[in-house]
């Protein structure tokens, strides 16, 4: 398994203590994230629940979000921390293509807090993805008449 770096696991702790600050009346599943930005900036978030689930939001979506309102757009890892041991966490698929939508070769680090955790990156969890340059990179092919 690929080791941590000092980076990363700071992202870790810095998610895992994001993840306390949630609002989970509904799950109580609490979860947290970390967000490093290219200039070595870090944005924490946590998921807040909503009694109109869909008004609900992921702690990678507030990290990211959070990190816009401030006029930063450019990140080179992200780290997700569950509030569990008995597994790792994925992100959603909105927060996977919100997280494609800045770098989709972000690295992607999914962890609990019993410190298992799994490193990924974003174009490995979206494969085909579509974003701004989808074109650009998907060549289309028309059969023969």
């Amino acid at each position: 398994m690929e080791e941590l770096t000092p980076i990363e696991e700071t992202l870790v702790e810095k998610a895992t203590s994001a993840l306390k600050n949630a609002h989970v009346p509904y799950s109580n599943f609490r979860v947290g994230a970390a967000l490093l930005s290219t200039d070595g900036e870090i944005y924490t978030g946590c998921n807040v629940e909503n009694a109109a689930y869909g008004s609900t939001i992921c702690a990678e979506r507030t990290a990211i979000f959070k990190a816009i309102s401030e006029g930063d757009k450019e990140f080179s890892a992200i780290a997700i921390v569950l509030e569990t041991g008995d597994g790792i966490g994925s992100p959603c698929g909105a927060c996977r293509q919100v997280m494609n939508e800045f770098n989709a070769e972000m690295k992607v680090i999914m962890a609990n807090t019993s410190g298992d955790y799994k490193i990924s990156t974003v174009e490995d969890l979206l494969p085909d993805s579509f974003g701004a340059n989808y074109l650009e990179h998907n060549e289309i092919v028309r059969p023969e008449p």
